[in-house]
C-alpha cells in the first residue's frame, strides 16, 4: 500500500512563494515518475508538473514553466514544488501523484497515475 501525502500549502499573496512538498511511504518508488497536479472549483484536474526517478528529465504545464520547480530526494521519498511568482489563478487544490508506467508522452495525463495524496489547498490572493 503506497501513501502519498502532501504538505505545504496555504494562503499567500499575490507574488510570493510556496513550496509543497509530497512524502511517500509504504514501499519504495524510486522508479515511478511523480507528478504534481492541481484542481480548482469547478474545474477539471490539471497537470501541473512531472519528474523522471532519476531527476535527470523534469516537464512543465506551460502555466508553470518559468515560475515552478519540481525536484525530489529519493533518498527522504519526498518530491517538491517549488513555486514562485504566485498569481491568484494557481488558488487550488494541489495533488501528488505517482505513476509507473515508462513512457513520457503520458506524465502530462492524469489517467496515467497509479497513487494520488489527498491534496494541499493553495490559495493565492491578489
Amino acid at each position: 500500500q503506497v501513501q502519498l501525502v502532501e504538505s505545504g500549502g496555504g494562503l499567500v499573496q499575490a507574488g510570493e512563494a510556496l513550496r509543497l512538498s509530497c512524502a511517500a511511504s509504504g514501499r519504495t518508488l524510486i522508479t515511478y515518475t511523480m507528478g504534481w497536479f492541481r484542481q480548482a472549483p469547478g474545474k477539471e484536474r490539471e497537470f501541473v508538473a512531472a519528474i523522471c526517478w532519476s531527476g535527470g528529465r523534469t516537464y512543465y504545464s506551460d502555466s508553470a514553466k518559468g515560475r515552478f520547480t519540481i525536484s525530489r530526494d529519493n533518498a527522504k521519498s519526498t518530491t517538491y514544488l517549488q513555486m514562485t511568482s504566485l498569481k491568484p489563478e494557481d488558488t487550488a487544490v494541489y495533488y501528488c501523484a505517482a505513476t509507473s508506467a515508462p513512457y513520457s508522452s503520458i506524465v502530462y495525463y492524469a489517467r496515467s497515475y497509479d497513487y494520488w495524496g489527498q491534496g494541499t489547498q493553495v490559495t493565492v490572493s491578489s
